[in-house]
């Protein structure tokens, strides 16, 4: 290439890249609210923090009327905005707002960014506010450590990418086109996962429910959600073949105490595994040392969040005990084996046995009264070491391949940043890009 031309072309660079403004001069930011004058009959369309997703989606807008809605439903958005999460800014909820009801009306958690259409493209605006250093910006200004937060003003302050609007357009062209080939492709990933987790469900359910042998002459378990089982299998409650003790309750006064030791909250059981890592301590005395300490071969079964969360305590750590948003099952008799019951338990779970169990309180959990006396089917042990040591090698087989498609997927996420990044702040020719696009149009 002729030098000059490439000194041209990277002066070019620089000066897209020096194209920057503070936002508060290319957009304004939380122009209309509702007011308390509102009628409260006035039905309204909200958007809370929880409803936008890192990727910019939005989901489950909910109905209300004024007086039913949350305080802090009160900014009014429009066609062009982009709504920035002011709370909670490592959740990255970011949405542009496109072609919405008339009473679409969003949490003060969020800026309401309006661009100044003369300066600043609606289409743009939505991935300049995604662009890597404005994104970092934004978490470095956030105050507070479990829920930080960034001031609109702040939020107003930083500086944006904003080349000349014609150029702006250009890019949003591009990067709708690029961004919507990326989110299919991530799609597509992401239904092959939802079929890879769904064989593995139906594969614990079919293998604990009916057995490996398909020959096997079968009987009615007599209960509705189970139907036939094997003729030799038995379904006994599980008062009668494990000893259920809920966890201790957490006492913030007892933090301190004479003896200090780790507890598992329900956060450290997830299905199969437990983490030990930077465990809490509380005080446990005497009788509940004795009452709430943990042995190798212990089943951990979640209380509340994913009631019926399970994992087997391996003795990973010498002293530990556990919390009260766990139950805590020991086998009796030797007629289980612990892997078999926590694959049963998934199945439990994947079958909606225990949404039936719970009670119907507004935050869900599993009393020990109940998961005392629901009945799970239970081969002979040497069927269940068999049955344990099949689906361990199938559904390792499934894991893997999970693993391959979310990393393909991270791979496509973090594509779609850096393209957003490098385009927004000029290190694509987008000018270059259309030109040969449309020589290759013309061709």
């Amino acid at each position: 290439m002729n030098p000059g031309v490439m000194m041209a072309s990277h002066e070019g660079t620089k000066t897209r890249r020096k194209a920057a403004r503070r936002l508060k001069y290319a957009a304004t930011i939380n122009d209309e609210s509702l007011t308390e004058a509102t009628e409260p009959d006035y039905e309204l369309q909200y958007i809370d923090i929880g409803n936008v997703d890192s990727y910019g989606t939005v989901h489950d807008v909910v109905a209300y009327k004024f007086e039913d809605a949350p305080s802090r439903a009160r900014r009014i958005a429009r066609h062009g905005d982009v709504i920035v999460s002011t709370v909670r800014t490592y959740l990255q909820a970011i949405a542009p707002i496109e072609n919405p009801p008339e009473n679409l009306i969003v949490s003060t958690g969020f800026a309401v960014v309006r661009p100044k259409g003369n300066l600043f493209d609606a289409r743009f605006c939505k991935y300049a506010v995604r662009e890597k250093h404005f994104l970092w910006e934004v978490e470095s200004r956030s105050v507070g450590v479990s829920y930080p937060a960034i001031n609109a003003s702040d939020l107003a302050d930083i500086r944006i990418s904003l080349p000349a609007i014609d150029t702006q357009r250009l890019i949003a062209d591009y990067l709708d086109r690029e961004t919507v080939r990326i989110d299919a492709l991530v799609a597509e990933k992401e239904k092959m996962a939802a079929l890879l987790d769904e064989k593995r469900a139906a594969l614990i359910s079919r293998a604990v429910t009916r057995g490996l042998n398909p020959n096997a002459p079968l009987k009615p378990s007599g209960l509705d959600w189970l139907g036939d089982i094997p003729a030799h299998w038995e379904t006994p409650p599980v008062y009668a073949r494990f000893e259920v003790q809920l966890g201790k309750m957490l006492d913030e006064k007892k933090i301190k105490g004479t003896h200090l030791a780790p507890y598992l909250r329900n956060i450290d059981v997830q299905w199969g595994t437990i983490n030990t890592s930077s465990l809490p301590e509380m005080d446990f005395d005497d009788e509940s040392r004795v009452r709430y300490s943990l042995q190798p071969g212990d089943i951990l079964v979640c209380e509340g969040g994913e009631i019926g969360r399970s994992a087997i305590w391996f003795g990973e750590i010498a002293e530990c005990y556990y919390q009260k948003a766990l139950h805590r099952l020991r086998p009796l008799n030797g007629y289980d084996n612990a892997s078999f019951f926590v694959y049963v338990m998934q199945a439990l779970v994947n079958l909606c046995v225990f949404s039936s169990q719970a009670n119907a309180a507004t935050i869900q959990h599993l009393p020990a009264e109940k998961l005392r006396t629901v009945r799970y089917p239970a081969p002979p042990i040497h069927e269940q070491r068999e049955i344990v040591s099949f689906l361990n090698r199938e559904t390792a087989h499934l894991e893997k391949m999970d693993s391959e498609i979310t990393h393909s997927i991270q791979l496509l996420k973090e594509r779609r940043a850096a393209l957003i990044t490098s385009t927004v702040t000029g290190q694509i020719d987008i000018e270059q890009k259309q030109t040969k696009a449309g020589g290759r149009h013309e061709n």
